[in-house]
């Protein structure tokens, strides 16, 4: 554990007069440790553990300049510190030539991200939360949502601290959610785009809900019910594969995405809704598995003309039209809808 440091009740005198000079003032990985109101129990917060996701950092620092105490024990966690400030602030998901820490939540705990990864597991062991938060920013504006990979009052409780959207997956990637049974909920909140004002303040109204509220594992009869979306589907690209963007095909470029693909975050498209266009038989281009290991790629897209679109009415999220995110992570997640919109043809 000794890549970290560790702060306990910093006061937010020291902190700094905004969120850049915290993290400077941090350094690197970093365990801040509140004592709570109630000593006996312990619940974590982690975030930055991709650096160009500020909306946590930002929360964490606001709560922290505001002086209040928490609930319970809270330990928090940040910890791609150095990638978040790397020039120009905010701008890099991990350093150059290391992989996704996210993705680095299982053995064999190798190189830099995997101790990294290890040591945050180990730091969550010691403390027992009972609940663990992992904030995120997504890769392009959208509506927030939360994800889990178990299904039961605790986590639709946790989650809706948050938001009304919960994604139960079962895909198996390495992030640090995986770790969650029941004696230790754990949920990804996506609070929306990372240069969005709106995702910063609902970080922040999350946050304080979460820290202050003294039982946070039961649902408030009051509460509306969660949309949940069951099994998400991941596309992407073929290594090797040239993404860009633009408003037609580009030349010398595998896959073009419409200019204003991510304005189609959770909404449901219907089959004749364009996406792009492509150059080049689809399972050459995208991968894609469903729950159960099978190729999904037809499931999710098919080709007419050269142009791109659903192979069915969908729900999409977590679209991205940023070449390096989707070489390194994906294009988008889908779920197949019951119910299909009015469909349209173009000309």
């Amino acid at each position: 554990m000794r890549r970290f440091r560790f702060l306990r009740n910093p006061p937010a005198s020291g902190l700094g007069g905004d969120v850049e000079a915290f993290l400077r003032y941090l350094g690197g990985p970093s365990c801040i440790f509140l004592e709570g109101a109630d000593s006996s129990r312990c619940r974590a917060f982690v975030t930055l553990l991709h650096g160009n996701e500020p909306s946590g950092a930002r929360a964490l620092f606001r709560w922290l300049k505001s002086g209040q105490q928490v609930a319970v024990n809270t330990v928090c966690i940040l910890a791609s510190v150095e990638a978040a400030l790397a020039s120009p602030l905010f701008s890099h998901r991990m350093l150059p030539g290391t992989p996704d820490l996210n993705r680095c939540f299982r053995p064999p705990f190798t190189g830099p991200q995997g101790l990294l990864a290890e040591e945050i597991l180990e730091l969550l062991a010691l403390h027992r939360p009972e609940a663990v938060v992992d904030m995120h920013n997504t890769s392009g504006s959208g509506p927030a949502f939360a994800v889990c990979t178990h299904m039961d009052r605790q986590h639709e409780a946790l989650a809706s601290l948050f938001t009304r959207c919960l994604i139960v997956t079962r895909l198996n990637l390495g992030a640090l959610m995986e770790i969650s049974d029941h004696g230790c909920p754990t949920v990804t909140i996506e609070v929306g785009g990372r240069m969005d004002a709106e995702a910063h303040q609902l970080a922040y109204e999350g946050l304080c809900r979460y820290l202050l509220r003294p039982r946070i594992l039961a649902r408030d009869d009051r509460d509306q019910g969660l949309e949940l979306l069951q099994d998400p589907i991941r596309l992407e690209l073929n290594p090797g594969v040239r993404l860009t963007c633009g408003e037609r095909a580009a030349p010398g470029f595998d896959v073009t995405l419409r200019p204003d693909i991510e304005q189609l975050n959770f909404g449901t498209v219907s089959a004749w809704t364009p996406l792009g266009w492509v150059s080049g038989e689809l399972r050459r281009l995208f991968r894609a598995r469903d729950a159960g290991g099978g190729c999904a790629v037809a499931r999710l897209v098919r080709e007419e003309g050269g142009r791109l679109y659903p192979a069915a009415p969908l729900k999409l999220f977590m679209i991205t039209g940023n070449a390096a995110i989707a070489a390194s992570d994906c294009l988008f997640y889908a779920v197949e809808v019951a119910a299909p919109p009015p469909a349209w043809k173009p000309d």
